[in-house]
């Protein structure tokens, strides 16, 4: 498939720039086998049936976006990708020209030196834990297309109310409309809530360069699949919904050739596109995505590519909020993409 076959027209003011009041108040679009409906995130529990189970992602986003300057003067951010070590993490940096081995950043006063450069990354050592120094000095890495400045708001509300475990530098978005009441409501009409984790990457915003959409290549992003959660999927009878794009690549990347979801830690960097043949996921809750992006090939992949384009410009005529801090779809997987 071509890049261009994703594209779709987007009016800048459905960019969603802040969260909604209540979570749970966003709107969602309903894609199964007899078309779409519409409705608000609450109407979720509705859609689930008893003995389904509803897999969450539990990373917890850092403060992964820093401010500093460089040892000659100039002005650096540095948005964490990944945390390697105690004091070592892997590093977009954004400076005008390349950091050789040795070079140092202040933070705060405090310096972070380059111990080498990975390809579009630095390898940067840090004077303090990394987790530790992220939270005193470190800013809620907002996605590019908010066009603000993190706030105090922003510490909450760029978070599940389920995360965990922290690593993420960037959320879950599906799951941001779950309140802890919905939770209730849906774990009480007997669908069992399991957890994984993939820590988000801020690789999840690179976009795909070539037309043909085979030759990108994904970033790597860690997960793990609990004891706990494979056995329930392992012996499922219900449905599996996956809360978010994250899940599906999880579940997908931990499963074996029998069929049977592997418990344990892994990395992956799968790909996911139309003709993919989905093994796990059943159903999928998600978010509106950028054009021609990884994410809504993923989603295109699982619900069919033309029911999912269609859906999509019929939400744009709808006025429904797009991309992280907006409303969400319900996915049923396409007859034919699937064994």
């Amino acid at each position: 498939m071509r890049r261009s076959d994703f594209r779709y027209r987007l009016p800048k003011r459905l960019i969603a720039q802040a969260p909604l009041a209540e979570r749970a108040a966003s709107r969602l679009l309903a894609l199964g086998p007899r078309g779409v409906a519409h409705g608000t995130f609450a109407d979720l529990a509705d859609l689930l049936r008893p003995g389904d189970i509803l897999v969450v992602n539990d990373t917890r986003v850092v403060k992964a976006r820093l401010y500093g300057a460089k040892d000659s003067g100039g002005q650096a951010e540095i948005l964490v990708e990944r945390i390697e070590s105690e004091r070592e993490a892997l590093c977009q940096v954004r400076v005008s020209k390349p950091l050789k081995a040795g070079r140092t950043i202040s933070v705060d006063g405090l310096l972070l030196s380059v111990v080498e450069r990975c390809g579009m990354f630095y390898r940067l050592r840090f004077p303090a834990p990394v987790g530790a120094f992220l939270e005193a000095h470190g800013r809620v890495p907002l996605p590019p297309y908010v066009e603000r400045p993190a706030d105090d708001g922003d510490e909450t509300r760029y978070q599940t109310v389920y995360a965990d475990r922290p690593g993420a530098v960037a959320v879950p978005t599906a799951g941001l409309h779950f309140d802890d009441a919905l939770l209730q409501r849906i774990e009480q009409a007997g669908v069992r809530i399991a957890r994984v984790t993939l820590h988000v990457g801020a690789g999840t915003f690179q976009p795909v360069r070539t037309e043909d959409v085979r030759q990108h290549r994904m970033h790597e992003e860690r997960y793990e699949v609990p004891a706990a959660t494979a056995c329930a999927l392992n012996a499922r009878r219900g449905r599996v919904v996956a809360v978010g794009t994250t899940v599906v690549r999880t579940l997908e990347s931990a499963v074996d050739g029998a069929g049977r979801v592997r418990e344990g830690a892994g990395a992956t960097s799968l790909f996911i596109v139309p003709g993919y043949p989905f093994r796990v996921v059943d159903a999928l809750v998600t978010n509106f995505h950028l054009p021609e992006s990884t994410l809504l090939m993923l989603v295109a992949a699982f619900a069919g590519h033309d029911r999912v384009m269609d859906a999509y410009r019929e939400a744009v005529a709808r006025e429904y909020r797009f991309f992280s801090y907006g409303d969400a779809m319900f996915c049923e997987r396409a007859a034919g993409e699937s064994p």
